[in-house]
């Protein structure tokens, strides 16, 4: 009897984890976004630190550039490869700059740099909170009266978020630049064909849905990242669990919210 209501056992210890996780990375959003406003409106000496927002932002963002910029460059010559034969047959060979240019702007453009962006800086922002709290500068920071929300954690979201939407459009233009190349050495699609099929094909719509996606990406990067950080217990093997936790996670959450805005875009008819 016992041994049959271990699976539901296991199914409730995951759903309260799940609830557990969901909470505490909404209360850390909150308690950030409080803190952001008091920042932008205290007095001198609890204020925005730019430089730190600054470094957060190379740190993050330009340094994953070039990984981004390859993948994706990468990601749009491959489609246009695997499109090849079955245009061919159809005799529409030319409308593979209509496909890459929706696909990479609309969906894989903000979802492939938000993942590699998890490995590249997800990651390490864990992995540097988790050590912060095993070698107790976060209880320094209490100590001193310093808000570890606003000193941590409201640079590191801060920067993500605005890096994502940057780093989404130079991975767009790689994407199509990848399918560009591809299409013409290989395909015998002409650079000016390619460009009006491309500029024809895309609506505004387009490019902005996949940076409403970024945006959230690179909140819930960053607000996975420095929550399981900052939940860090058990010296250095607690550090590795949650550095390994926050990819995992994140990618799992990147994916279904995806999903769901891919949902409601349709929904609504963009």
């Amino acid at each position: 009897m016992r041994a049959a209501r271990l699976p539901f056992l296991a199914i409730g210890q995951a759903a309260i984890e799940f609830l557990q996780l969901v909470g505490g990375v909404g209360f850390l959003l909150f308690d950030a976004m409080r803190q952001l406003r008091r920042t932008l409106i205290a007095r001198r000496g609890r204020r925005l630190s730019w430089s730190n927002l600054w470094a957060q932002m190379n740190r993050v963002g330009i340094k994953s550039i070039p990984i981004v910029s390859l993948v994706l460059f990468c990601i749009g010559a491959i489609l246009a490869l695997q499109m090849a034969p079955i245009l061919e047959t159809f005799g529409m060979i030319s409308s593979v700059a209509d496909i890459i240019s929706v696909a990479i702007f609309r969906e894989l453009g903000p979802l492939v740099s938000a993942i590699v962006l998890t490995g590249f800086a997800g990651a390490s922002i864990a992995a540097e909170l988790g050590t912060m709290v095993v070698s107790e500068e976060v209880e320094a920071l209490e100590a001193q009266a310093i808000s570890p929300i606003r000193f941590l954690v409201v640079p590191r979201v801060l920067a993500t978020t605005i890096m994502m939407i940057c780093i989404t459009v130079v991975g767009d233009l790689m994407g199509i630049f990848g399918g560009l190349t591809v299409s013409q050495i290989f395909l015998g699609v002409g650079y000016k064909q390619y460009q009006t099929r491309t500029f024809d094909i895309l609506q505004l719509r387009d490019f902005m849905t996949g940076l409403i996606k970024a945006g959230v990406f690179g909140v819930l990067i960053s607000a996975l990242a420095c929550y399981l950080g900052l939940s860090v217990r058990g010296g250095a093997q607690g550090v590795g669990l949650a550095t390994t936790r926050t990819v995992v996670l994140t990618i799992v959450a990147l994916i279904a919210v995806d999903l769901l805005f891919t949902a409601v875009f349709y929904g609504l008819g963009l």
